[in-house]
């Protein structure tokens, strides 16, 4: 079943390069289907147009649309974690040839943000004692990529070390 709803990512010459850096780190993830631009569009005869690709299943589009747009933080897509292994997984790949943000969140060598975030530290933020929670919210203040276990460590109110 085809989705309602597909992100669309504006690329300026990049969507086919980026489809496939995202396809060899998402698991369950290919390019769909690639259409060119002809003589008739605005861009150069036989480059790529648009990439449709899954990510882990989930379909987006890639367009080169040209320069005039540009990601920033407004739209970030969140990477929900298993464990600390995978965080660091997809942490490492991400921020190759791109940049840390802080609370766990990243830019891709694209420019586009992800969060890459363990499902246990969402826990740990709503927790019903807030002040465990409040504890392990003012650790993730301090770090770029999310540590689980310095996390947890917080909301017990173990000293970091």
């Amino acid at each position: 079943m085809e989705p309602k709803i597909v992100p669309n990512l504006w690329f300026d010459t990049q969507a086919e390069e980026a489809a496939e850096f995202y396809c060899s780190i998402f698991p369950n993830s290919r390019i769909v289907s690639t259409a060119r631009y002809t003589e008739s569009g605005p861009r150069e005869a036989g480059m790529v147009m648009v990439v449709e690709f899954e990510l882990n299943g989930h379909r987006f589009v890639g367009i080169n649309g040209g320069p005039e747009f540009t990601f920033d933080e407004a739209v970030s897509f969140q990477i929900n974690c298993e464990d600390q292994a995978e965080v660091d997984y997809y942490w490492e790949k991400l921020t190759d040839g791109g940049s840390e943000g802080p609370c766990g969140w990243c830019r891709d060598r694209f420019g586009l943000s992800w969060q890459v975030v363990p499902k246990e530290a969402v826990e740990l933020f709503a927790d019903d004692d807030a002040e465990r929670a409040a504890r392990a919210m003012k650790a993730m203040f301090g770090m770029k990529k999310l540590d689980l276990e310095t996390l947890k460590q917080a909301a017990d109110g173990v000293p970091a070390s």
